[in-house]
């Protein structure tokens, strides 16, 4: 792999983690913490909504962002010719 093509996959994957991290942090910690009062004015399943996602609500979200990371890096590899190993 060349040296232009080599930093061009990292600074795609560095992308890909920091925004997929910023979704994370703002389910998980905005969501959860910090928006918690405004968010338990509503419910979810007899829940109130902060409290949901500080105790599912990030867990489901950090789950999702995992199965979309593998199918993003799936891609990235593809587009740069890495081959599947399966």
């Amino acid at each position: 792999m060349k040296s232009k093509d080599r930093n061009n996959y990292w600074r795609i994957n560095i992308k890909y983690v920091s925004i997929l991290l910023s979704i994370w942090f703002t389910f998980s910690f905005l969501f959860g913490i910090i928006l918690k009062d405004f968010l338990n004015q509503f419910t979810i399943a007899g829940f109130k909504l902060g409290f949901w996602f500080a105790q599912q609500g990030s867990i489901y979200v950090f789950v999702i962002l995992i199965f979309t990371y593998v199918r993003l890096m799936n891609d990235l590899d593809k587009e740069f010719g890495f081959k599947n190993n399966k």
